[in-house]
């Protein structure tokens, strides 16, 4: 089975598709993962949460321009509909997503 291009897994049909830029060593990144489980379960069907570490994929992070992590990016129809950085609230991610939904 190919690997899917980064541009392939933020344009899944139908469904919003939220990026977690990270990386291992980060803080901030521990704190948001418990949170994005959160997420992820509430909406599960209809929302796919994708981890990025920024380490390992570096050109993706410099396409969207990652410049801090934790970075959460919303993508709906493969369009960047949504970004923020650092920790963010269940609550507030949850309505962001929700408008997509």
């Amino acid at each position: 089975m190919a690997k899917k291009s980064f541009a392939e897994l933020i344009s899944s049909p139908g469904m919003p598709v939220l990026v977690d830029f990270y990386a291992d060593w980060c803080g901030p990144c521990k704190t948001m993962a418990p949170i994005l489980q959160q997420v992820a379960a509430q909406h599960e069907g209809k929302l796919k949460v994708i981890k990025v570490d920024v380490d390992r994929n570096p050109a993706a992070a410099q396409q969207y321009r990652v410049q801090g992590i934790p970075t959460l990016i919303l993508f709906h129809k493969g369009q960047q509909v949504w970004r923020q950085s650092g920790v963010v609230p269940a609550t507030q991610l949850t309505q962001a997503v929700q408008a997509y939904l």
